[in-house]
């Protein structure tokens, strides 16, 4: 919580330079979080002990129901936008865990503090996404990356990232830190002014759609900016692991040897000639290549859980909006800023459901889930299965507790999926703000955020009783 209040302070001094007048309520909320944080840890500031499988769990969701609270004190302390508490703790879970869905409207017209502050949440949540899931729950023995490096051959494996969490964070800091330089750059060439490049870059490196127009990228109508959009989504949406592999050894093959990258491209492919085949069809723009420019650039911001948008992709015909929804379930690679329930493990799910329809055809033969060369031990596809199954029962459970606090049956599943896998923009009436929806129904909302980002069984564990008991 101390080192967490720094963050108010950059937003407070570019109020200074803006002279935007926002700026009073991060400088009370930062020394609310400074002073909090130092008393609660001072008692207790000579206590040295390793910490256990136990703890660690508990330091990783408090990690982000707390600071999730912690980072809506400005947005409550605001005279603009005058935000409820629950609106604020909305906001705030949205930005941190980098789910773009926003109850604010007239983005445009905040105060320059504002606008940064929803920005720098986003790419601070992105951030410790990819710290979590690359060096923490590792060690825990949970999530997409446990799998991934202790069973497969080849990038992640090899890479040799460094025993040392904190290592392996510093080395993980410097390729964000480098790839959000780099999309500031090229979205300042692009046209955009300095302010909006970096807010922009914040959020498409941490894949998470914020944006400090309403209108979203679609405000610029610049194919350029979509360009370097979709470039910076799909290398943000790979595993950071292939990309410290890259640096360190100056060596990009094993981006083409690695399973789940080649399975990523694929499918983000077929994403987008089939929006552009439809869009074409259709006759939905003037021309084919402002289709093929709007079925890129939304394709990849829903299938990758950014949720940018250039347009209104829920009025699209046919089949479109439900297929967009539907790809963000698949999200991004491990180890990645991206949501939903990642590439690597539905890959294991078509394989495993290949295998069973072969064992239908030929009962006695032997078969093995391979990805790559390498066969994949029974344990590792039955955890994700229960991976899959958890998913899920959550899934329905808020859908139904959504429905019961009066959404409609469209707005309730496509809100819990957008909030489920991290995405933010859904169809219905939350196909552009949340502002409508009850205050119950956003509680819900935030609850799906924090399962998504947590890869479900983070937070799952704390409800067992085995865990208080051991």
């Amino acid at each position: 919580m101390a080192i967490f209040s720094v963050t108010m302070l950059p937003p407070a001094l570019i109020s200074l330079i803006y002279e935007d007048g926002g700026g009073l309520a991060f400088v009370v909320a930062f020394f609310l979080s400074l002073f909090t944080g130092l008393i609660i840890w001072y008692p207790h500031r000579r206590s040295k002990q390793d910490l256990r499988a136990k703890e660690g769990f508990l330091i990783v969701v408090l990690f982000w129901t707390v600071l999730g609270g912690i980072g809506a004190l400005p947005f409550a302390l605001l005279d603009q936008p005058q935000m409820t508490i629950t609106d604020a703790i909305f906001e705030s879970f949205s930005g941190l865990t980098t789910t773009g869905a926003t109850v604010i409207e007239g983005i445009e017209f905040l105060p320059t503090a504002v606008q940064f502050y929803r920005q720098q949440l986003q790419w601070l949540g992105g951030m410790g996404i990819i710290v979590l899931a690359v060096a923490v729950l590792p060690i825990l023995g949970v999530g997409g990356m446990q799998l991934y490096r202790a069973e497969t051959p080849g990038p992640v494996k090899d890479s040799k990232m460094t025993p040392r969490i904190a290592d392996t964070a510093k080395h993980l800091w410097y390729i964000y830190l480098s790839l959000t330089i780099a999309c500031t750059f090229a979205y300042w060439m692009a046209g955009m002014t300095l302010f909006d490049a970096v807010c922009h870059a914040f959020s498409t490196i941490a894949i998470g759609g914020f944006s400090n127009y309403d209108a979203s990228l679609g405000h610029f109508n610049s194919v350029a900016v979509n360009v370097v959009c979709v470039i910076f989504l799909w290398i943000a949406a790979l595993n950071f692991s292939l990309h410290y592999a890259a640096v360190s050894g100056r060596n990009i093959k094993n981006y083409f040897k690695d399973p789940e990258c080649k399975s990523f491209f694929t499918i983000q492919i077929a994403l987008i000639t089939v929006c552009f085949l439809v869009l074409v069809k259709f006759q939905v723009y003037d021309t084919a290549e402002a289709s093929l420019d709007q079925a890129m650039i939304q394709a990849v911001s829903i299938s990758t859980t950014a949720g940018f948008a250039t347009t209104d992709f829920s009025s699209w015909p046919t089949f479109l909006p439900i297929l967009l929804i539907f790809s963000s379930f698949i999200g991004g690679c491990a180890g990645s800023t991206g949501g939903g329930l990642k590439v690597i493990r539905v890959l294991l799910l078509f394989l495993q459901g290949k295998r069973e329809i072969d064992r239908l055809i030929h009962p006695k033969a032997v078969y093995a889930v391979k990805l790559g060369d390498r066969a994949m031990p029974n344990r590792v596809v039955d955890a994700v299965w229960g991976f899959f199954a958890a998913y899920a029962i959550v899934f329905v459970f808020i859908m139904i507790g959504l429905i019961g606090t009066g959404l409609d049956n469209i707005t309730a599943f496509s809100a819990t999926a957008a909030t489920l896998n991290n995405l933010g923009p859904g169809l219905g009436s939350v196909a552009g703000t949340y502002a409508e929806v009850s205050d119950s129904a956003k509680w819900l909302l935030v609850m799906a955020m924090v399962f998504g980002r947590l890869e479900v069984f983070s937070l799952l564990v704390l409800f067992s009783p085995t865990f208080w008991r051991s």
